[in-house]
């Protein structure tokens, strides 16, 4: 499965011929301005939550690609007001099937308000279920003992975790959080953008290795095979 990784917690996989992209934040983001926005198509947002940092660049995107967005109800009323045609509310523990396989929306301990101060509904993790293998991408979240629901519904390929610390998960965290989803893979996000969530990214690595894990962490704009 290819990742492209566009800074901060979003990014795109492709699954089935689908291109489905995660909290795009890109355009106020000084460490991808090298990303061209418009070249980004997709045919799917996941939106884990309503913060700023999340949601930017959602509306814009969506309008231009016609893809389909994909989150909590609060989000999907709100961006149905931004004009937006094609969403799909879900809330957690329920899942759905889409063209590419099924989603499960699991619990994320956050908070969410939107861009102008309204509810933003329970922030969310996503569980992915597809024919090209299962992932996990928690949103952000703290560490919390539902995440040992995960292996019960899927043996994972992968997890995107974030690792920033401050508003999330830290590194020693985001391990115990891959021991509890039996995933010894992870791709991490949500670190660097801020001065509030920089980190030691080679000392990162090594914590994951010495804990018998690898953390990916690709450069902006890259891909990845996951």
């Amino acid at each position: 499965m290819k990742l492209t990784y566009y800074g901060h917690a979003c990014f795109q996989v492709e699954i089935g011929g689908k291109k489905i992209l995660f909290d795009p934040f890109i355009t106020y983001n000084e460490l991808a301005r090298h990303i061209d926005i418009n070249s980004i198509e997709t045919d799917y947002i996941f939106i884990s939550h309503g913060h700023a940092d999340h949601i930017a660049d959602a509306i814009g995107i969506a309008k231009r690609t016609g893809a389909t967005i994909v989150s909590a109800w609060e989000i999907h009323e709100w961006v149905s007001k931004q004009g937006i045609e094609k969403s799909h509310p879900m809330n957690t523990g329920g899942k759905w099937q889409f063209d590419f396989g099924t989603v499960k929306c699991v619990v994320a301990q956050h908070s969410s308000g939107l861009p102008d101060g309204s509810y933003g509904g329970n922030p969310m993790g996503f569980l992915f279920l597809t024919p090209e293998g299962n992932f996990y991408y928690s949103g952000d979240t703290a560490l919390t003992l539902d995440m040992q629901l995960i292996p019960v519904w899927a043996n994972l390929q992968f997890a995107v975790l974030p690792i920033g610390d401050n508003f999330t998960m830290d590194v020693q965290d985001a391990i115990r959080c891959a021991d509890f989803v039996q995933c010894n893979k992870v791709v991490g996000v949500h670190y660097d953008t801020f001065g509030f969530i920089k980190i030691d990214k080679k000392a990162a690595q090594q914590s994951f290795e010495a804990a018998g894990k690898s953390l990916l962490l690709p450069a902006i704009g890259t891909s990845i095979d996951v």
